[in-house]
C-alpha cells in the first residue's frame, strides 16, 4: 500500500474586502496624534471543492484618539488552498496556521497603504503567531466540549 502524496500549494491570492473609515476626520488632523490601536484577528476556512479550501484573514485595525475613533480599517485578505494527503488534524492546522500565515504579509501591506492613503502615519502590524493562537483556539474548543 502507497501513501499519498501530501501537497501544499496556493492556487490564489487576493484581496476579498476593503474598509476604510476616518468618521472624526478633519478635525482629528488639528489635534495632537496620540493614538490607541487595537488590532482583531480571524480565521475563517471552507471547503470548496474536493482538497481545495477557501481560507479568510480577516484583520480590523481601530485606532482610537481619547475617546474618539481616528480610524477603522478593515481588510479581508482570502486565499485557495490545495491541500491533498493530509489527515485531518493536519489539514486543520494547515487550515488554522499555514494558511493564514501565507495571507498575513498581504494583509499587513494592504493595511499599511490604507491607513497611509487615509493622511495617519505608516501603520506597521507586528508579526502574528498563528500557531498560538490556533492552539489557544483548540484548548478553548477542548474546554467547550468538556462542559
Amino acid at each position: 500500500m502507497s501513501e499519498q502524496e501530501q501537497i501544499f500549494s496556493i492556487q490564489k491570492i487576493y484581496t476579498k474586502d476593503i474598509s476604510f473609515e476616518s468618521p472624526n476626520t478633519p478635525e482629528l488632523f488639528t489635534t495632537q496624534f496620540q493614538p490607541k490601536l487595537s488590532v482583531d484577528l480571524n480565521v475563517e476556512s471552507q471547503n470548496i471543492a474536493e482538497n481545495v479550501h477557501h481560507v479568510i484573514l480577516r484583520v480590523t485595525a481601530t485606532t482610537k484618539v481619547d475617546d474618539k475613533t481616528a480610524f477603522l480599517c478593515e481588510v479581508e485578505q482570502a486565499g485557495i488552498f490545495t491541500l491533498q494527503g493530509f489527515n485531518e488534524s493536519e489539514t486543520s492546522y494547515l487550515l488554522g496556521v499555514q494558511c493564514p500565515d501565507a495571507l498575513f504579509p498581504y494583509a499587513r501591506e494592504t493595511v499599511s497603504d490604507l491607513v497611509t492613503r487615509g493622511g495617519f502615519p505608516q501603520l506597521l502590524l507586528e508579526p502574528v503567531n498563528f500557531e498560538a493562537m490556533y492552539h489557544e483556539h483548540m484548548q478553548a474548543q477542548q474546554q467547550q466540549a468538556q462542559q
